[in-house]
């Protein structure tokens, strides 16, 4: 059955670095996506940058919805504009910073219902430890 889900109705998550929205996932009986809604302040204002990250068995789309950033991969950075998408293959370390002076709002799709257990945080682009 259809299901309309209203972005008030949406999880907050408490994650490093930006604020975000899970609007579709396990939590909502999706049973194969995850659909989150991303905000990311200017450099040095709000929660510390977040490190780099991997995927395990799955990719991550990640659609610009306005401001300015870079995603980082260990294959260097690649610019991003409102209205580009950028796929992330599976098991690539990457993340998206903001390089502007306005919010950058992110719409990230993924092919699972829960990504928590196929995703790893890394402390720094410098090491391989992983957070927590």
């Amino acid at each position: 059955m259809v299901r309309v889900i209203a972005q008030n109705q949406a999880r907050a998550m408490n994650l490093p670095g930006r604020r975000a929205l899970e609007i579709v996932g396990l939590g909502t009986g999706s049973a194969n996506s995850t659909i989150r809604l991303v905000e990311i302040d200017p450099a040095g204002l709000g929660a510390g940058r977040r490190g780099p990250h991997v995927h395990h068995g799955f990719e991550e789309c990640i659609h610009v919805l306005a401001g300015e950033g870079v995603t980082r991969t260990d294959a260097g950075e690649h610019k991003v504009t409102a209205g580009d998408t950028v796929l992330v293959p599976a098991g690539e370390r990457h993340a998206t910073y903001n390089t502007t002076s306005s919010v950058l709002r992110l719409l990230c799709f993924f092919p699972v219902s829960d990504i928590r257990p196929g995703t790893e945080e890394f402390v720094s682009w410098d090491s391989n430890e992983l957070v927590g």
